[in-house]
């Protein structure tokens, strides 16, 4: 009987030290998926620039085509010429879930312009892809020609309704289009409209709610095995006694 009992607690052992295994496994690609950025992994724009030339789109999270990148690149390059505002877009996979993608941006745009003088020429969007938020900053002369509730708007309509849908390519060149005009002194042509069939609700993501990221998962997976593994663990020890 004793040598039965050892036999099963042995058995059982294993089963708990394979189960234990396949959720490290588990978990750990989670983990990595959960990965955020950090201001310090970005490269100062000098370096940047050292290594590519002037640059104006920078897609590190590799959603934008060949097409938007050039389109975007020749605007803005031609807007810095004719007017000396220098306007910028960001991509990154994600962030983390906890910061402010706003205050993440203003990290960004301190570490890349240093001082007010710096700034004052600059604007900065970024997208992080993975969380599907959006934000902008930009510098005292930017905001001679751009107010606060324009800037509010290319964040949050011009460039934030397509980032909810993954339309990336869509979100910069819908934020280039309104930036260069405005920029250049023209009439701000407002954001896109937006456009629902009869009897559809929209399904966009209040922008207060954007916060919240996909490393909530890691926790769900957790807190699901620590339920789960124990149960099954004792009911087949049970059946097996």
């Amino acid at each position: 009987m004793l040598k039965h009992l050892t036999q099963l607690t042995k058995q059982a052992i294993e089963r708990l030290i394979l189960v234990g295994l396949v959720l490290f496994a588990t978990c750990h690609v989670f983990a990595g998926a959960a990965i955020a950025l950090e201001v310090y992994d970005i490269p100062s724009l000098a370096e940047i620039e050292t290594k590519n030339g002037q640059t104006w789109v920078i897609d590190g999270a590799g959603v934008l085509s060949a097409s938007t990148e050039a389109a975007a690149t020749n605007q803005l390059k031609d807007l810095a010429k004719d007017t000396g505002l220098q306007v910028r877009f960001v991509t990154v996979d994600r962030i983390d879930f906890g910061q402010p993608v706003a205050q993440f941006t203003t990290e960004l745009f301190d570490k890349w312009f240093p001082t007010a003088a710096d700034k004052a020429n600059q604007a900065l969007l970024l997208i992080a892809t993975e969380d599907h938020r959006t934000a902008f900053q930009i510098g005292d002369k930017v905001k001679t020609l751009l107010n606060e509730e324009q800037a509010k708007s290319v964040a949050l309509e011009t460039m934030f309704v397509p980032t909810q849908k993954a339309n990336y390519n869509q979100a910069v060149a819908d934020g280039t289009n309104r930036l260069a005009l405005i920029l250049a002194g023209k009439p701000d042509p407002g954001p896109p409209a937006i456009v629902e069939e009869k009897g559809e609700t929209s399904n966009y993501t209040k922008a207060e709610d954007t916060d919240i990221g996909g490393s909530t998962v890691l926790v769900i997976v957790l807190l699901i095995a620590a339920t789960i593994i124990p149960m099954v663990t004792y009911y087949w020890f049970q059946n097996q006694s």
